[in-house]
This record gives C-alpha cells, structure tokens and sequence, in this order.
C-alpha cells in the first residue's frame, strides 16, 4: 500500500508537507497542493481517514447543464431523493455536488474524490462528452453511473432501467393496436442512454416486422429542430404512431401535431419514456413508460454499496413498465369506423 513517505520520496520533499497538502493546510501553496494529490492518485494512494471515519461521505455528482434536481417536478428530485433515503440512515454522509466543465477540465476524478474525502460517488446527468467520463474508465474510486455504461473498470457499475424492455413493450403495444407505420423522434445521440433507446427502437421494430428508414427516424440536438424538421416529415410520410425519446419530446409533439391540424390520438398516437410529473397532465395524457426515479436512486446506492464491498458489480437494471393513458390510438377502430 502506498504510503504518505511513497508520495514524498517521488516529489522530493518531506512526509509533513505531504501530510499538510493532503488535509487542506492554509500554509500549502495551491499548486504544491494540486501536485501532491496528483501524484497520490498516480501512486494508487488511499487516504485512509476517509475510510476510517465513522460517517463515510459519499457525493452525487450532478452534470448541472444537463439534469435538473433541485424541486419536486425536476426529473433527478425523486432519484437523488431515493439514494439519499438508504445511504443515510445506513451511516454515510451524502452531498450533492454540482459539475461543469470547467471543473472537470481542471481536476481529474480521483484527484477530486481524493480532496474532498468522498469514497464514492452516484453520477447523474453526464454525457459522452464530459471529461470525467473518460475519467472513469480508469479511476479507482467507486463510482455508480446513471443512464451511462463503462466497460472494463470493476470500480464503475451502470444503474437504469432496461430499455431494450421499455421498447419491446411500446412496439408490442402499438402492433396490438394495429399500427404498422411508426416513427421514432430523439434528442442528440450525444448520451448513452439515448443512443441505447435508438438502438433499442430499431431492433423492436425488427422484431415485429416493421422497416426502419430515413423516413421514420429523426434525430437533432435541439428540440424546437426535432419538431420543425422532422415531424412534418413523418406526418407527411402518413406515419399513424410517434414513439419520442422522452417525454418532453412527445408533449411537444402534441402540440405541433394539434397546431397543424392533426387530432390525437385519432390521427396520430404519440408515446413517450420516463413518465415525467408532466405526463398525466398533457393533452391527451401522455402514454409512456415509467422510470420509478426512487427506485433507481435506491439502485443507486445499492451498486455503490456492492463497490464499496469490493463486489465489482457491472449493471443494474429495473424492469421498464408501460403506462397506458390517452395519446394512443387503436387504428381498427378507425377502420371499423370508416367501413361503416
């Protein structure tokens, strides 16, 4: 194990100003500093006080840019509340942590776990850009990744829900109800997760013996793009379903579908993914499927748990469950109608 005297003896100078960077002291110039925790994690240092404490500190780390938390109505609320509801009571003291850019740009991840005496961390909100990402790869601080997926670091574990499952049960709903023309519309194949739901959607469809083209897939970074440029495209195309990467997707899809004249669920039926707070109060309440966001923050610890035990989980997954509400169509009922 590698020793306060290890880290000294590498940089040339003496165990006590080793000792003074690694606890914050005011006397420690900020770049010794840096390069003292740079070069402990470099070294595979542990500071063990963390580890000995009574009350462990774990973080949740959240990509601000990218995920909202802070009210009820926020989708990563109810996650961070779910983790919080079993880390805390089981003796670990947990903070929230903000990320940006600038932060990870300037600091490496074990090198900031280090610092602030954090054993592991519930990562939300990152994308595939991020640099901590990269990071994780090869850090050796637990970390539990939501909606991202690492392979190779026994230190890192994948915690969602099964999309593959959550497209099977949209397709098999709308092939139940008679559709054979469906689309798909997503945000940004920038993340993970939204480029597992586009890869989920085409094997579905495969399945059930529905084509893909360019003419019933959209894609684009911005959502007032995804409506502008590709739903008229669809509508066009006489598509009779729009299965959206998440649900703000498929509200705003309602609305410009009724804004150009397009009754729903009667002309077009619209599902969405995650069953956010808003769902139930579109118009027509949106069909989706649910992510139990307490759940997944419970899952959360529960892998990080595992991590810290040195049991290297990899993935965990909740089952996807279908909500049925109003924004979807039995298209023989039409047809009914119209032979009538």
């Amino acid at each position: 194990m590698t020793t306060i005297q290890d880290i000294a003896d590498k940089l040339g100078i003496s165990k006590s100003t080793v000792s003074k960077a690694l606890n914050d002291a005011p006397d420690i110039s900020e770049t010794l500093r840096k390069q003292v925790l740079e070069t402990a994690v470099a070294l595979d240092y542990t500071k063990l006080r963390r580890y000995k404490k009574t009350k462990k500190r774990l973080c949740i780390l959240i990509e601000k840019e990218n995920i909202e938390y802070e009210e009820p109505h926020h989708f990563a609320y109810d996650i961070v509340m779910g983790f919080r509801q079993l880390a805390e009571p089981a003796g670990f003291y947990v903070e929230i942590v903000p990320v940006d850019v600038k932060l990870q740009k300037n600091t490496p991840y074990d090198v900031f776990m280090l610092e602030h005496d954090y054993v592991g961390s519930f990562v939300l909100g990152f994308s595939l850009n991020d640099t901590w990402l990269d990071d994780f790869k090869n850090s050796h601080t637990p970390a539990v990744l939501f909606d991202n997926y690492v392979t190779g670091n026994p230190y890192t574990a994948y915690v969602g829900i099964d999309n593959d499952e959550g497209m099977e049960l949209v397709l098999k709903h709308l092939t139940n109800l008679g559709h054979r023309k469906i689309a798909y519309l997503s945000g940004s194949l920038g993340s993970y997760v939204l480029q597992r739901r586009h890869a989920a959607f085409l094997s579905a469809m495969h399945r059930h013996g529905h084509k893909t083209t360019a003419k019933n897939t959209g894609c684009s970074y911005c959502l007032s793009e995804c409506i502008e440029k590709h739903l008229p495209k669809f509508l066009k195309a006489g598509m009779t379903a729009i299965i959206c990467s998440h649900d703000t997707i498929a509200n705003a899809s309602i609305i410009q579908c009724q804004q150009l004249g397009y009754k729903v669920p009667e002309d077009i039926s619209i599902i969405g993914f995650d069953d956010l707070p808003l769902a139930e109060y579109t118009l027509p309440p949106l069909t989706t499927i649910k992510q139990d966001r307490v759940e997944l923050g419970k899952s959360g610890f529960y892998a990080l748990s595992s991590l810290l035990n040195n049991i290297p989980i990899s993935t965990f997954l909740l089952h996807a469950k279908l909500i049925e509400r109003k924004s979807t169509y039995n298209v023989y009922i039409e047809k009914k109608s119209n032979a009538l």
